[in-house]
């Protein structure tokens, strides 16, 4: 894999960075499967109401997350599957949040997060652009993360090139509020000190969005369920594919 870039070295063109996004890769792998299966049966005794818990959790998180850091911090902005090479209407919110945190010196550095994700292009590269093109300057160094495939990936490289300059310092998670839940659950897990920062002005109560925080939540319970059972049957290869 390419080593991730500096924007003051990326090429004109994009270059070819890690395979395109696949959702279902880690079906393949039987610790997850492990983990699924326990969390299935978790769901079946509980009668759905642990579930329920994540939905609550996940609902309260992005309906209650700021819009502006406690401070001047590192923001790791999580990209979007992109549309046609070109950022979606959650992504430009991610984006424009950002943008508005570095215009009101919220930012010391900006860590723009995500590979391919079925074009030619990555997510981070087309988010630097679109940032560009919408009046970013130098104001604050900017970081492109370009071979990761999913939210573990992005906070595993993150977390590998902040360490580069020393240690870890306080991240601001810049990601849709659906989306925040998961995210500040794996960075806490990956030793991260991070707050959330919602992209959206305030939550979309709309079904299809109310469908995406269900949706988190079922992610959030996967996780969260297989990290508890491989601590407590000692399977430190499965505590260890979140870490």
């Amino acid at each position: 894999m390419r080593a991730p870039v500096k924007l003051c070295a990326l090429p004109p063109l994009p270059m070819p960075l890690s395979v395109p996004r696949n959702p279902w890769k880690y079906l393949r792998d039987p610790d997850v499967l492990h983990a699924a299966a326990i969390a299935a049966l978790v769901l079946l005794l509980s009668g759905g109401l642990v579930w329920l818990g994540y939905v609550v959790h996940v609902l309260r998180i992005a309906v209650r997350s700021p819009l502006l850091p406690p401070r001047r911090m590192t923001l790791l902005v999580f990209g979007r599957r992109l549309e046609d090479d070109a950022p979606g209407t959650d992504y430009r919110w991610r984006l424009q949040r950002a943008l508005d945190l570095v215009r009101r010196q919220y930012a010391s550095h900006v860590l723009l997060l995500g590979g391919r994700s079925g074009g030619q292009v990555s997510e981070a590269a087309v988010g630097h652009d679109w940032l560009r093109q919408q009046g970013l300057g130098d104001e604050v160094p900017v970081e492109l993360e370009q071979d990761s495939t999913d939210s573990l990936e992005n906070l595993r490289h993150a977390r590998r090139l902040l360490q580069a300059g020393g240690a870890v310092p306080p991240v601001a998670l810049v990601t849709s509020r659906y989306h925040l839940a998961r995210c500040l659950a794996l960075a806490r897990r990956l030793g991260f000190e991070g707050v959330p920062v919602a992209a959206e002005s305030s939550m979309p109560w709309r079904v299809h969005y109310l469908g995406r925080i269900v949706l988190e939540a079922s992610y959030l319970m996967w996780i969260d369920i297989g990290v508890r059972w491989a601590r407590l049957i000692g399977n430190t290869r499965m505590a260890a594919r979140i870490s």
